[in-house]
């Protein structure tokens, strides 16, 4: 029987699925037996999978993984101990959501990386970006940030200097092309491309929408040294917790190397350990 739960924020707002989850018992958040680890489902969730059914026993681990679409419900279930860790994000997407939301949840292990990508159905090449142009980008904090830092690398746009992990579309400074910018929350980007010219999309949502990272994206950012890689994280206070250190070394581990490296063979999952 698979052991993932999919949740979506519908669900989660209609209350029902938030008491199942809360009362799980012994199973639930780090308590009991099982560690609960709330994921993206893809690539994280596969890569859970693959732990749970294939390294998990051999350290004595009981795993299950809780799929949630969404990048805001993932922390607030690690915060309230509904879900022991989760595995879905970045650092500084994590440092904005700690100050926004006055939550206290920190890194555990990295794992590992996806390149964000510049995607078309219109345009088979960046310099082929039209005049005036509609570009869709996260709108969300830090990945919005990213998005405009990877436009700037490649000369579409310029921020001002010092325009670090909070960048937003106030810091351009020079916009040759005249384009226009529409932020949409990361996982409606894929479904975006029939709307507009181009938009800066999330690997993992690539992924999900049956994207080749290395060959349909436009651009991507450079791996060397980034500072996006995604990582397992923890309520603070429960970092030296045995399961969390058993699932962070299985993470890390050789097999996982491997699995990533075979599984996403387009290069739009780095391991990052």
């Amino acid at each position: 029987m698979r052991n993932t739960v999919k949740i979506t924020s519908a669900v989660l707002a209609a209350g029902a699925l938030t008491l199942g989850l809360t009362a799980c018992g012994a199973d639930s958040g780090t308590g009991g037996d099982t560690l609960v680890v709330a994921a993206s489902p893809t690539p994280h969730g596969k890569i859970l999978e693959y732990v749970r059914d294939n390294l998990a026993a051999k350290e004595n681990l009981k795993l299950e993984v809780r799929e949630f679409t969404d990048y805001v419900l993932p922390n607030t279930a690690t915060q309230d101990g509904s879900v022991g860790a989760n595995y879905f994000q970045h650092k500084p997407y994590l440092d904005d959501f700690n100050k926004k939301n006055n939550t206290d949840i920190v890194p555990v292990g990295d794992v590992h990386l996806e390149p964000l990508g510049f995607y078309s159905e219109k345009i088979d090449k960046l310099d082929a970006l039209a005049k005036g142009a509609t570009v869709a980008v996260p709108n969300d904090t830090t990945n919005e940030a990213r998005a405009l830092k990877l436009l700037d690398a490649n000369g579409v746009i310029k921020l001002k200097d010092g325009a670090g992990n909070d960048a937003t579309l106030k810091d351009i400074v020079e916009n040759p092309k005249g384009l226009k910018f529409k932020e949409l929350k990361a996982a409606q980007l894929p479904r975006s491309l029939g709307d507009v010219d181009a938009a800066v999309i999330n690997g993992n949502y690539a992924v999900e929408a049956k994207l080749n990272p290395a060959k349909d994206a436009l651009v991507q950012e450079a791996a060397k040294g980034n500072p996006y890689a995604n990582f397992l994280a923890v309520k603070k206070g429960n970092e030296d917790d045995p399961k969390v250190k058993k699932l962070v070394k299985l993470l890390q581990s050789p097999e996982v190397k491997k699995y990533i490296e075979k599984e996403f063979d387009d290069g739009s999952v780095i391991p990052a350990f």
